[in-house]
């Protein structure tokens, strides 16, 4: 944590520069900014601040206490399920505010509000997305189920009791910087945020740059620049698994031929996009190869790294359940963790399950569009747009079966769509409960208590594992996913024509899972689910390295322990380089090269494939393979404007370990001589040396450095982020940490008599710059470190790990 006092003239200068150089204008007087009574002053708690308080509220039913440990993890104890959902809101609230409000406003493009017209583009595509439609949706189907509305309600209240308590003194700071003031909570926020979440791990999609492609290259090319399986793939369930066939054959449309595959419509959006990386590492090993003879289970999901961290740890136990783990602020539940009986996580399925149509009108009214033959009738949903400082702006988004329409002649934001419209098809439009999986998950107590509540996880796809005290494993590919016919919804797709619509989901039953296996564990880390006889198309790209690095590991591994899955969850060791490094030194021809293109050269050679931090081998080879692959690429990609999908890496290792002389992309069309792969490498390091040469003066050949790993605010503002991290890892380790984007939560529990549990995310308990629990988790988990999980029992209430105790009780109790 940085000292105080350089913390204050931070913010200081902050304010400054943010004033003088934007037209911004708070609600208050700059005057009361600063005040010291009411201003950012009163944000900077002091080192000793006592969190202890009696509180009463008239929405509780019993009387509750939370105990917060020396991390300020609260222990929460509650009579009933209904005052702890209280009270965790409550938490959210009063550490996470600004959190809260700030991604729900983003979920449901409401930005241009707070910060004015410069994200008026971004709110247009939240909107025509249809983001909030789809949390709408998932609100019906949350008040449908009783213990869901009741657990959303009861959080609701408990966030709308903290903000009711707010004063001027007691706001959170980002309010008094961006000058607006906070608004109530509903149920609807808290479904937007995990529509939020959907559209950061179900949202990512090529269907543009890929129609794009395929006007560019031949089938055959196209193929070979983008296959849908890679060679080095060891898939979730192993090769030569059974599958049984689908229940009925999925009927490819008798056009798709010609207005399909030979689609020659190009198309040049360029869409806003999830990280295309969000992934996540998960793994659970039998007690048949750990040292206790407990199963282990272990997760680390990666996300953006953030301040405030996406994560708030805490512990919550009633009469019905006991679950520690991390959560969401903005929803209830446990989302990641155990309890008495099980642990539970998650890494993201990959699954391409957003589509996209044109739409053909009647007339210029919209009114009506063409669909299977006839004309059918369009509805409209009105967006209001508020944009700080002018008018409110409105967007009419016209809405087909197929979706809303999110591209026409009204919005293009800055993007050529050629005059055309586009629907979209997004299974999380679809009505779901997803609040009910944790909600099912934080009390479950053995495996059909966990098949039950993942059954409840439509959109997004997530790869869920299991360990249980009584010894089981298992993994589920689970989710609502479309069963689609060979590269269907890889390119746009002819609109009119329901043919070409998803025609059933797949069978619960037939999601990809594994359980018990004779192996002794089970593992994802976002590669694909199955080989290639699996009876659907997957769609999607999946990343193979990390999963076939960590199966390895675990195929190797006896007696294991906590530790050593601390350490694995941690480790630096490159499996791709370890791949792609042998041929690329057969190949470069050292002779052509100066002499510090060798001296660079020798330190490539002498690498050890580990991305530690202060390794210069590494960022000697991840530049080397990029200028690779712009040399290999660049030439065929550059006879066209449109905006294409890049290859995937494994895509030319691939060809590399193959030695596929059939791959022409080696060949620079634009020579008159024939160039091999010797060729394409040793002109890549030529090319790369001017780089190394100035990082090296830069002093920033040293791999963290170049990385430069950081976790930013979530407004972006640097003295309220962690910058130039000393971590090493990235992408195709296990520690996936590169610039921005990481392992969000690292957790690792042993299913023993008494869970042994140690986890460590990349932030820390409050929301609050001031607090010197904003940002106290970072430097353990850069340094590799975990913290015990403690799991307290209400006997311990009074023990030395209780640092601070709220008390909680019904009004005029």
């Amino acid at each position: 944590m940085r000292p105080l006092p350089l913390f204050i003239s931070s913010v200081i200068a902050i304010a400054l520069v943010f004033i003088l150089n934007t037209q911004w204008v708070a609600p208050i007087p700059f005057g009361k900014f600063l005040s010291p009574q009411h201003g950012l002053w009163q944000n900077a708690d002091p080192y000793d601040k006592d969190y202890n308080a009696n509180l009463s509220f008239p929405q509780l039913k019993g009387k509750a206490s939370v105990y917060f440990d020396d991390r300020m993890v609260p222990h929460v104890f509650a009579d009933n399920d209904d005052d702890a959902y209280f009270i965790q809101g409550y938490l959210h609230a009063k550490f996470r505010l600004w959190q809260m409000d700030f991604q729900t406003r983003a979920a449901s493009g409401r930005l241009s509000e707070i910060i004015g017209a410069k994200t008026l583009d971004y709110d247009r595509n939240q909107r025509r997305l249809g983001m909030v439609y789809a949390a709408e949706r998932s609100l019906k189907e949350i008040e449908q189920d009783p213990e869901s509305l009741a657990a959303c309600n009861s959080y609701t209240a408990g966030v709308n009791a903290y903000i009711a308590r707010l004063t001027d003194r007691t706001m959170p700071l980002e309010y008094k910087l961006l000058g607006y003031k906070p608004e109530k909570w509903n149920n609807l926020k808290s479904a937007l945020f995990l529509k939020f979440m959907a559209l950061d791990l179900a949202g990512y999609e090529n269907d543009f740059e890929s129609t794009n492609a395929k006007s560019v290259f031949s089938n055959a090319d196209f193929n070979a620049l983008y296959p849908i399986v890679m060679d080095s793939l060891d898939p979730i369930v192993p090769k030569g698994t059974h599958f049984d066939p689908p229940p009925k054959p999925l009927e490819i449309p008798a056009t798709a031929d010609s207005l399909y595959f030979n689609y020659k419509d190009s198309n040049s959006i360029e869409e806003q996009k999830p990280n295309p990386d969000n992934g996540s590492n998960n793994w659970a090993v039998a007690g048949s190869k750990t040292k206790s003879g407990a199963p282990i289970l272990c997760n680390d999901p990666h996300l953006g790294l953030n301040l405030p961290s996406l994560w708030y740890e805490m512990q919550i136990t009633t009469p019905s359940f006991n679950a520690y783990g991390v959560t969401f602020p903005g929803a209830p539940s446990i989302i990641i963790g155990f309890n008495d009986s099980i642990a539970f996580g998650f890494t993201n399925a990959m699954r391409d399950v957003r589509d996209y149509f044109p739409v053909k009108y009647k007339d210029e009214s919209r009114k009506e569009y063409w669909f299977d033959s006839a004309w059918h009738p369009t509805s409209f949903r009105i967006e209001d747009i508020k944009i700080k400082g002018k008018p409110d702006m409105y967007d009419t988004v016209a809405y087909t079966n197929i979706g809303p329409v999110m591209y026409d002649e009204s919005y293009t934001g800055g993007r050529n769509t050629n005059g055309s419209d586009y629907a979209v098809r997004w299974k999380a439009h679809d009505p779901s409960n997803e609040l009910k999986v944790f909600y099912l998950l934080d009390r479950a107590k053995n495996y059909d208590d966990y098949l039950a509540a993942i059954k409840y996880l439509h959109t997004p796809g997530q790869n869920c594992i299991y360990a249980s005290k009584r010894g089981d494993i298992a993994i589920w590919d689970q989710g609502e996913f479309p069963a689609k016919w060979y590269r269907q919804g890889d390119f746009v797709m002819p609109g009119g024509d329901s043919s070409y619509f998803w025609q059933y989901n797949i069978p619960q039953e037939q999601n990809p899972h594994l359980t018990d296996p004779e192996r002794g564990f089970v593992s994802s880390a976002n590669q694909m689910p199955t080989d290639t006889t699996y009876p659907y198309y997957l769609g999607g790209v999946y990343p193979a390295y990390r999963g076939f690095e960590i199966n390895r590991r675990l195929s190797q591994m006896n007696n294991i322990t906590t530790e050593d899955m601390m350490k694995l969850q941690t480790d630096n060791y490159n499996v791709f380089g370890e791949m792609a490094v042998p041929p690329l030194l057969a190949n470069i021809r050292a002779d052509e090269l100066d002499a510090d293109g060798k001296r660079f050269l020798d330190t490539l050679k002498n690498w050890n494939f580990r991305n530690d931090a202060g390794s210069y081998g590494t960022t000697i080879f991840v530049n080397l393979w990029d200028t690779l692959e712009h040399v290999v690429f660049d030439d065929e990609f550059a006879t066209t404007r449109l905006k294409l999908p890049w290859p995937e890496e494994s895509t030319l290792l691939d060809k590399i370990l193959r030695k596929d002389t059939s791959f022409r992309f080696f060949d620079n069309i634009n020579t008159s001589q024939t160039e091999t792969f010797s060729d394409d490498v040793t002109a890549a390091f030529k090319r790369s040396v001017p780089l190394f040469r100035k990082l090296e003066k830069q002093n920033k050949l040293k791999w963290a450095l170049f990385k430069d790993t950081r976790v930013l605010h979530l407004a972006r503002l640097d003295a309220l982020s962690r910058l130039h991290l000393d971590i090493g890892g990235g992408t195709n380790t296990i520690n996936a940490a590169n610039g921005q984007h990481g392992p969000s939560w690292r957790m690792v529990v042993q299913l023993s008599g008494e869970t042994e549990a140690y986890g460590v995310y990349p932030g820390g308990q409050s929301g609050n710059p001031g607090s010197r629990y904003y940002d106290d988790f970072v430097d353990s988990w850069v340094n590799g470190k975990y913290y015990k999980l403690w799991v307290m029992k209400p006997s311990e209430a009074l023990g030395r790990n209780v640092i601070y105790t709220m008390h909680f009780s019904p009004a005029g109790a």
